[in-house]
């Protein structure tokens, strides 16, 4: 635990020494490829810092918010887009704009005691899940995997909740909601793009989709040319999991998780299809509940195929529930 607090200390503070100079440095430097050249560095050391962790937590978290959100934000940086774009007023506000997904608007928000109870009830949750794995060689592993990603939602969940009041507290900002209650999504467009990890939809919107529908545009329709946007831009997201997965288990990729994102890529494309035959919807349009039933079943069937085997075979899962049970009791003994 000492090492990992110092690890955790060094992964920390090079990254503000590098969003610094990102904030000094690049901006004098023309846009576009001289500008990506100047922070080229920073994107690589990025890479390389979740794996100075043994912790599945501490590297996960790093990745997230280095690997993922901050790398992508700055290329989108060096080409005047995306975030980061105009330049937040002092270093403080360009870093938690570069970690972290941040809501451009700043106006406070009313008091609403309802997200607090919702907060609440998913914090029990947890917390009975944690008591569940006490027990977990008595359940079917069916149901020990779908406890999996229940915990993964509400630790995600939980621990974006504290990033955002400390931001809240600090910039009087705001953070982009994680998610919009997935299980209640009535088809894979809405799912991925309204309602699970609403972060990564953000971010790959201006940095793959929107250049990939320009390049397909010149050589097709415009009502056809967001297929291959759609299609690149799942293919991006299942290698950016590939990396994420590496950092947990170590072990090279499988091309697994990139299968499973190119599948509901082409679902995705394919549906959008479907939508634009107005009298196909009108003729085989669903129930919502059916719609959400088809819909959560088919992500969650092809999670059980694609998505979880790689942390399976490695033990990552058990691992991570285990930290989990650790870190509760850790904070519980203080």
């Amino acid at each position: 635990m000492d090492e990992e607090l110092k690890n955790l200390i060094k992964v920390w503070v090079s990254a503000i020494i590098s969003i610094s100079y990102c904030y000094y440095i690049p901006p004098r430097i023309k846009s576009g490829v001289p500008r990506l050249l100047s922070v080229s560095p920073v994107l690589a050391l990025f890479l390389l810092l979740p794996l100075f962790f043994s912790s599945l937590h501490l590297s996960l978290i790093t990745a997230f918010f280095l690997t993922w959100l901050a790398n992508f934000k700055l290329i989108l940086f060096s080409f005047d887009k995306g975030p980061l774009i105009p330049i937040p007023p002092n270093l403080p506000r360009f870093f938690c704009f570069t970690c972290f997904p941040i809501k451009a608007q700043q106006s406070p928000k009313s008091q609403n005691h309802l997200p607090k109870l919702v907060f609440a009830i998913k914090v029990a949750i947890f917390g009975v899940l944690l008591h569940l794995y006490g027990y977990k060689q008595n359940l079917h592993p069916i149901v020990l995997l779908g406890l999996y990603f229940v915990h993964l939602y509400l630790e995600i969940e939980i621990i974006l909740t504290f990033v955002k009041v400390l931001v809240f507290i600090s910039l009087g900002c705001d953070l982009e909601p994680q998610s919009n209650k997935p299980y209640l999504a009535t088809s894979l467009q809405d799912f991925w793009g309204r309602r699970w990890n609403l972060m990564v939809p953000a971010i790959l919107r201006p940095a793959v989709y929107a250049p990939m529908r320009r390049v397909s545009e010149r050589r097709m329709s415009s009502g056809w040319a967001l297929f291959p946007g759609i299609l690149v831009a799942f293919i991006v997201s299942g290698l950016v999991h590939e990396l994420l997965f590496f950092y947990m288990t170590r072990e090279m990729p499988t091309g697994e998780v990139t299968l499973f994102f190119m599948l509901h890529g082409v679902c995705t494309a394919a549906e959008l299809a479907v939508k634009k035959k107005t009298t196909v919807m009108q003729r085989w349009r669903l129930s919502p509940v059916v719609s959400r039933l088809l819909t959560v079943g088919f992500v969650f069937a092809t999670g059980v195929w694609l998505f979880t085997p790689q942390l399976r075979r490695s033990g990552v899962m058990e691992r991570f529930t285990y930290e989990a049970v650790m870190i509760v009791e850790l904070v519980n003994s203080v």
